[in-house]
């Protein structure tokens, strides 16, 4: 088959293109045509078309946004700590992005689903419900997350919730998330492993399963070696007794490696000025803030080792800890070694041992200024617990002398120069040890004590405020506070910072009288009450507590109740016969005067030389109308008399004369019973006269102190030299009046029925 070429003839009118030899911008188009290449002369493009806000695209795009937004407030909320609010951005984060997915389904772009802000949300409410502790609204969360295949490497969070399952006690599915998640992780991601086979030796070490532990750990420091790994390693070691084991693994700690760079770089260079403005920049940078807790979270896990090992590896701690030393000169933590030193002293300590632990460290005075300093700051404390103030003063002047700007130093010799007096030298002591460094709370303390001593109880009050803000709950300082305020009489500001300490240590008998007594000087008996009784229940033995007690059920005309307290008294004062009369009255102002009657002579068997006792025992006995009572008046008169003897003998030597001597040595006793006498205290009604001494008719006065007191034993009555005063007055105040129940009126003689009759013989006793 032949194709045949056919010739056209060319069209007329229609210019042939010259594409290949004309020059850019020429045409054949007639001439007067502008120069225009790039089709300017057109005029400027017209503006781009404005979308509207209210398109679904935007109002998808708007609400994408505010998802994200939320869930960044929650992940802030919750670096704060307010764990609550974060909470509610993450559950308003979760309500929007399903609103933005069911959104996008309405335009029929399911495609266009933003699996990352998905799995976002979801993640961040999984975390704050685990912040929150809502432990198994986190599991379901989680769960949602890694089912879901969709999302990529989510198996890894499983690691998440075995640590929920840890919270939880649940060890056993711990174990098993853990071991799930180590299998999704790939071996390349050594650090990673690692950390999940730390969680599983945790579980293990919290199961008691050591051996696995041991296991678990062995490989960690084998694969990727790190000092908790070790410090736990050391520790299941420990567990199982396994000495060799021990020491090789604290070699194999101190051979880890701290990557961090040269400490070289941080020190200043003289002779380049530029170096030296960026060391300042560097020096205390975020980097070199992490590089400190690195370096400082290895000292203490080598200290700890050292520790635990030491008693455990050898015969004694102090060969143990002097093997420790030594292998930690031999690496790099060769600082380390003089902590180490000070350490064993302060083990010493603990085991009572004060001679070894002073011959320790007195041996580094000789060494560098810094251990010399911390050596001699802990001598200077020692001698000062040992109250050998001159010793510790001369080790806290060593210690300020190897390093100044040691603020414990500073403090100790505050404390020397403050138990010699120098109140005034230990305040610039203590404020030299704030300059130095201000977070140092014992020279805070100290300076408010400083000011207390001194009666500057504003500045006093200034520092423990000030304290209170660092130690928010510290007991001592809450007490100090309120202590000042009750001093400087602000009692609104005492009872509510004594209040704050009652919550802090709700136990403390010593505060809760403290309170009672304030409310009492207030007169608010009730609050008195309660705050005593409640000091009563967990000190039962304070015998200023139990004393109140029985004056207020007194004054509430509640004898019956206050013999249990005065009973307590008797027990724990036996030789105090005060607190036994006391009981007789309380029988006997109760109406049990058999009881009444009773007591008194026990308490004559015990004190048969007591006259107060003896007083009663003749007044009771003439109302009960029983024989004893001449009997009882002998010996009265006896102990009278024997009694005017000995204040002779004692004030013979007096220069003033017996007569004066007897009349001061007696006064404490006689002035009140005189003055009730005037009153006519010594009566002879069954019911008593008015209580003398501090107490008043209707209750007992308070003592100096705020306290209620009873009346002593000795101020009742007076003693006569010629004849014996059987009347006696009733210490707890007069008795309730009897109730006049008869017909006739007070002062009419009674009639005598028989008056006009006489008598027969039969009438008569035989």
């Amino acid at each position: 088959m032949f194709f045949v070429l056919t010739l056209f003839p060319p069209q007329e009118g229609v210019a042939r293109p010259m594409t290949a030899v004309r020059a850019a911008g020429y045409s054949s188009a007639p001439r007067g045509m502008q120069f225009d290449p790039l089709n300017q002369a057109k005029g400027p493009a017209p503006p781009l078309e404005a979308k509207a806000e209210d398109s679904p695209e935007e109002k998808v795009k708007q609400l994408e946004k505010k998802v994200m937004e939320l869930v960044e407030e929650s992940c802030m909320a919750n670096s704060r700590a307010e764990f609550s609010l974060a909470l509610e951005k993450a559950k308003e984060a979760g309500r929007q992005e399903r609103q933005l997915v069911r959104q996008r389904e309405q335009l029929a772009s399911g495609e266009q689903i933003n699996l990352d802000l998905t799995y976002s949300v979801l993640f961040n409410l999984a975390n704050q419900y685990a912040a929150n502790e809502m432990f198994n609204e986190a599991l379901n969360t989680y769960t949602v997350i890694v089912k879901n295949k969709m999302f990529s490497n989510a198996g890894r969070l499983r690691v998440n919730m075995g640590n929920i399952y840890f919270k939880q006690r649940n060890y056993a599915k711990s174990i098993k998330f853990y071991r799930m998640a180590l299998d999704q992780v790939p071996t390349a991601h050594k650090e990673m492993r690692a950390r999940i086979m730390q969680n599983i030796a945790l579980v293990f070490i919290r199961m008691g399963q050591y051996s696995d532990a041991v296991t678990t750990l062995e490989h960690v420091m084998n694969e990727k070696p790190d000092f908790k790994s070790g410090f736990n390693l050391i520790l299941c070691y420990f567990a199982l007794g396994d000495r060799e084991k021990m020491k090789k693994t604290f070699q194999r700690l101190l051979n880890c490696a701290l990557n961090i760079d040269d400490e070289d770089k941080y020190l200043p260079h003289p002779d380049d000025k530029h170096y030296n403005m960026i060391l300042e920049v560097i020096r205390n940078d975020t980097l070199r803030q992490m590089e400190r807790e690195k370096k400082t979270y290895a000292e203490k896990c080598i200290m700890a080792a050292a520790k635990v090992i030491a008693p455990a590896i050898e015969g004694s701690f102090a060969a143990g800890y002097d093997w420790c030393v030594e292998q930690v000169k031999t690496s790099t933590f060769l600082d380390m070694a003089n902590d180490l030193e000070i350490n064993k002293a302060i083990m010493y300590l603990k085991q009572k041992d004060f001679n070894q632990a002073v011959e320790t460290l007195k041996s580094f005075e000789k060494k560098d200024s810094k251990v010399a300093s911390t050596a001699a700051t802990n001598l200077s404390f020692l001698y000062f617990l040992e109250n050998e103030v001159g010793q510790a003063d001369k080790y806290a002047e060593v210690a300020m002398t190897a390093d100044r700007y040691n603020p414990s130093a500073l403090v100790n010799k505050g404390n020397c120069v403050f138990m010699q007096g120098e109140y005034e030298r230990a305040r610039e002591f203590y404020q030299e040890a704030l300059r130095n460094d201000s977070t140092c709370t014992e020279a805070l303390y100290n300076l408010g004590l400083t000011y207390k001593k001194v009666q500057r109880l504003e500045d006093s009050l200034d520092c423990f405020l000030k304290l209170h803000a660092i130690l928010r709950n510290s007991a001592q300082v809450i007490y100090q506070i309120a202590d000042l305020y009750d001093q400087l009489e602000d009692t609104a500001q005492a009872t509510e910072w004594f209040m704050q300490l009652i919550g802090v240590v709700p136990t403390d008998a010593f505060v809760l009288a403290r309170l009672g007594e304030i409310y009492d000087n207030e007169g608010d008996k009730t609050q008195a009450f309660q705050y005593h009784y409640e000091s009563f229940r967990y000190f039962p033995s304070n015998i200023e507590i139990i004393e109140w007690l029985g004056a207020y059920y007194i004054d509430s005309k509640f004898c019956e109740k206050a013999i249990h307290y005065f009973e307590r008294a008797a027990v724990i004062q036996p030789s105090q016969v005060k607190w036994q009369l006391m009981v007789a009255s309380c029988h006997r102002r109760s109406g049990n005067y058999q009881q009444a009657l009773e007591t008194y002579k026990d308490i004559h068997s015990k004190f048969p030389e007591n006259p107060e006792c003896l007083r009663f025992l003749v007044r009771i006995c003439n109302d009960l109308g029983l024989k004893e009572a001449q009997d009882y008046a002998t010996k009265l008169k006896k102990a009278e008399k024997a009694r005017e003897l000995r204040e002779q003998r004692a004030s013979s030597g007096s220069r003033r004369g017996s007569g004066r001597g007897i009349r001061e040595h007696s006064a404490g006793s006689d002035r009140a019973s005189s003055a009730d006498s005037g009153r006519g205290g010594s009566g002879g009604s069954r019911g008593g006269s008015a209580r003398a001494g501090s107490a008043s008719r209707g209750g007992s006065a308070r003592s100096g102190s705020g306290r209620m007191r009873l009346p002593d034993s000795n101020e009742p009555y007076e003693a006569t030299k010629k004849e014996v005063d059987a009347s006696y007055v009733d210490p707890l105040g007069a008795a309730a009046e009897r109730p006049k129940t008869a017909a006739r009126q007070r002062g009419q003689q009674p009639e005598d029925e028989f008056g006009d009759e006489e008598l027969g013989d039969d009438l008569l006793p035989d």
